[in-house]
């Protein structure tokens, strides 16, 4: 199959790209370049520069073209920026997302993976938990209005399935970290891995924000999941929709369901980087959840799928794409 990638020079998106095509699958990427990189993808993976808001070009990407899948990718992705414009968010993730879906079904494309975020679960009541664990059945009450375009999202794809027959799946992630090689690194600074080593190598002290919640040591604890990891993932859905019966609609999580804490992964960065300075404490930021981890079973029962990589090997991946203090 041809897969069109949106967002495919990003981050998640290159790594998505390269785990295709070792998988013996095509590749076509469209990304508007804002946040992506061009370099990062190889030299012989066509690269279309536009935005889905954009459908005239859609159109004709996908009519010159045999597509017979998309994984989208391409989004706003920062809480807080989403708060200070809701609507900016909401044009590009969820207006650009429909455009894209009209394109996709008048050009008879079949299957569409689409990028969603453990942003949709909010802040779970225990109570709703299975196990402690955030299942895809957890109540979903997203906190920002970027966790409310990515609902939004998996409700537009899910009803463009039932009525056209196209073969959908939402993949939540959790909080992802790591590079498969150094040239596909995170380049941006709004995830905690890179937060870290940002201060770390700037000889500055890295930031807590909160050690009074209720977990083992008072900081929050989150679920991460290596870049290679979830491309993989990618990869299983993409394979698992191209044969899937018209309406198939899948939706999972993207995790490891082990939690590690924010002190913890601090405490292992300064430990694999040699950079050992002692954390400041400043006040909770609202809006944090306790703890936030997945479950992962579905995705296994599903697609045979699990996480291979482990945080040190997160943490040692990126590392060794930052620049390193002389």
């Amino acid at each position: 199959m041809t897969w069109l990638i949106t967002g495919g020079a990003g981050y998640i998106g290159a790594h998505v790209v390269r785990a295709l095509r070792a998988a013996g699958e095509q590749a076509l990427v469209y990304d508007d370049l804002s946040t992506g990189v061009a370099d990062r993808l190889p030299s012989d993976v066509e690269l279309v520069v536009g935005s889905t808001l954009d459908g005239a070009l859609l159109e004709r990407t996908l009519a010159g073209r045999s597509v017979t899948g998309v994984v989208h990718l391409a989004a706003k992705k920062q809480v807080g920026e989403s708060v200070e414009r809701p609507l900016h968010y909401y044009r590009e993730n969820v207006e650009g997302l429909r455009v894209l879906l009209d394109a996709v079904t008048a050009a008879g494309v079949r299957a569409f993976v689409f990028s969603s975020s453990a942003a949709v679960y909010g802040m779970p009541d225990d109570a709703s938990l299975t196990g402690g664990l955030v299942t895809e059945d957890t109540p979903c009450a997203p906190m920002s209005p970027y966790g409310e375009t990515k609902l939004a999202g998996e409700w537009l794809v899910r009803a463009t399935g039932r009525a056209t027959g196209l073969a959908t799946a939402s993949l939540r992630y959790f909080n992802v970290a790591g590079a498969a090689s150094p040239e596909l690194a995170d380049t941006g600074v709004f995830n905690i891995v890179p937060m870290v080593f940002e201060r770390l190598t700037a000889g500055d002290a890295p930031r807590i924000f909160g050690a009074d919640y209720p977990t083992p040591d008072g900081t929050c604890v989150r679920d991460y999941i290596h870049v290679a990891d979830l491309a993989e993932a990618h990869v299983a859905t993409a394979q698992r929709l191209a044969g899937a019966a018209p309406g198939t609609d899948l939706t999972l999580n993207i995790g490891r369901g082990v939690g590690v804490s924010v002190r913890e992964m601090i405490d292992t960065i300064a430990r694999e980087t040699g950079l050992d300075i002692a954390p400041l404490i400043h006040a909770r930021r609202p809006g944090d959840p306790p703890r936030v981890v997945a479950s992962a079973a579905r995705i296994t029962a599903e697609l045979g799928w699990s996480a291979r990589h482990d945080i040190p090997e997160m943490i040692t991946s990126a590392w060794s794409a930052w620049p390193h203090p002389q």
